[in-house]
């Protein structure tokens, strides 16, 4: 955070005086932006001290132009603490407010005012030093909130925090206090104890913008959406040029459920902020509730020209276009979201294959899983690693690769010999090609598995009842209708029996 020392010192000291418990004369404030202060000293008339001439902005100077600002606290790096309004006002945190203020003595006053040249003077050690030699458990609050201050500036957090809830544990009504410390939760993540600061300062009637916006982005990340929405409503009200406040009360319809209404504002602000990818998403998101894919896809796309895809964006943006059977487009989308990523999470990627093979899209099923393999190979879980392997054999069967088929589900069976369900499918594949006893091998091994044994043995029932060994296959199929009772499998076995005894027993 920048430094402004004239205008500190010049806080400091007014602090110190507006606080005291007795009168003192305040020394007016040098400034080489006032115009009226040299005649008046000249005069030997005292001033009162001027918060905008100390700022740099005199008294009856046209009003600054309207700037939109965006502290990115929605996404990307944040930009509040660098933003020079903040920075102003957070060194006007320094002067007192005197009707809801701790009140300091004159002995306390005159060591603010040391306090206050070494900080003028950059010697913040010293500052410091004296603060914590003359502050104590019986003195003002002020000397911690003073000391919580220099914290902050040396972006020393965790100090400072401790110096604001003495400060606070001291004077309960310290505001400005309250409202520092309430920043340092935000700059913590602690959004619990942010919310609970900032509603000290509302309730203590310190209702800026900047209070209602940070209470708002602290209800967001606590789950509490219709006081967010109320927080970002009355920070728009109170400044309607801060993007940030805009599209957190847009998140907040978001978390409502109101998708209609965040998609409607998005557009709104997009209009403004063409190029806020934040913006795009979030209305990408809300279209996508509001069960509109194909305008949340051109939403992603459009991110993706701006530069600016996640790969969050990008699996949306696949997972849209496979349910709309685009799948050449969805495979693009998937591959580069795992470019983005090259650690990431690549279940999505697993899954869309999955999808893709039941849809019969081999080509690009293959173009997804080499992807995954060239992008992710050596990152892949076992879980991951078994199911692209299944999905292989899904497509050799497909494609009638019955070899390579049968190669892909032994490495499975290899990786875990208690694949019950690579088992079965090696099962099924030995029966296709009437290789009947390797057949029954795997089912027999298939079937002593928790979960596999009622497929595994239906298939051997069946099997054996394509070789006419009737007999053999009923008490495997009666186990089955035991384990998983359906109408068909009963209506099966009764034909099964009626052809034992037509037979006279096993051919």
């Amino acid at each position: 955070m920048t430094s402004n020392k004239p205008l500190l010192f010049a806080l400091l000291t007014v602090a110190a005086a507006c606080a005291t418990t007795e009168p003192r004369v305040i020394e007016p404030a040098t400034s080489a932006h006032t115009t009226s202060a040299p005649a008046a000293a000249a005069q030997g008339t005292p001033q009162s001290f001027s918060v905008q001439d100390a700022a740099g902005a005199p008294e009856g100077a046209p009003p600054a132009p309207e700037v939109q600002r965006d502290y990115s606290l929605h996404g990307g790096e944040t930009n509040l603490w660098r933003d020079p309004d903040f920075q102003r006002r957070f060194i006007e945190s320094y002067l007192a407010e005197t009707d809801i203020e701790p009140r300091v003595n004159i002995d306390e006053t005159e060591s603010l005012q040391k306090v206050a040249e070494s900080i003028s003077d950059g010697r913040m050690d010293r500052a410091i030093a004296r603060l914590e030699k003359d502050g104590g458990p019986k003195t003002s609050a002020v000397f911690d909130f003073t000391l919580g201050n220099i914290y902050f500036q040396q972006e020393q957090f965790e100090l400072a925090a401790d110096a604001y809830n003495v400060a606070v544990d001291k004077y309960p009504k310290f505001r400005r206090a309250w409202k520092n410390l309430g920043l340092i939760h935000v700059r913590q993540g602690d959004h619990r104890a942010a919310g609970y600061a900032f509603t000290q300062v509302i309730e203590l009637g310190g209702g800026d913008a900047l209070t209602y916006g940070l209470l708002g982005f602290a209800y967001t990340n606590t789950d509490k959406p219709i006081a967010a929405e109320s927080a970002y409503r009355m920070a728009t009200l109170l400044d309607p040029l801060t993007l940030d406040w805009k599209l957190g009360l847009a998140r907040s319809f978001f978390k409502q459920r109101r998708y209609g209404d965040a998609a409607t504002l998005c557009g709104e602000l997009i209009a403004d902020q063409p190029n806020s990818a934040d913006l795009w998403l979030l209305q990408g998101n809300a279209f996508i509730g509001m069960n509109q894919p194909l305008r949340a896809a051109e939403n992603f796309e459009f991110v993706e020209r701006l530069g600016a895809s996640t790969p969050a964006s990008l699996n949306n943006l696949g997972d849209i276009y496979i349910n709309e059977k685009l799948f050449e487009l969805a495979v693009t989308a998937y591959v580069r979201a795992m470019e983005l990523d090259t650690e990431g999470d690549v279940s999505r990627a697993v899954r869309a294959a999955g999808s893709l093979t039941a849809n019969a899209a081999f080509d690009d099923v293959r173009r997804l899983i080499a992807a995954i393999e060239d992008l992710h190979g050596d990152l892949l879980l076992p879980a991951e690693r078994k199911n692209l392997l299944k999905i292989k054999s899904r497509i050799a069967v497909a494609q009638g690769l019955g070899g390579e088929e049968a190669e892909i589900l032994k490495e499975i069976v290899e990786m875990d010999p208690l694949d019950g369900d690579a088992l079965v499918l090696l099962g099924d594949h030995s029966a296709r090609y009437e290789n009947v006893e390797e057949a029954i091998f795997y089912y027999q091994r298939a079937a002593g598995i928790d979960g596999f044994e009622a497929r595994a043995k239906k298939s051997h029932g069946q099997l054996l009842v394509t070789q006419g060994r009737y007999s053999d296959a009923l008490p495997l199929l009666r186990r089955v209708v035991f384990l998983e009772p359906t109408d068909g499998l009963k209506v099966y076995i009764d034909q099964v029996e009626r052809l034992a005894r037509t037979s006279g027993g096993d051919n």
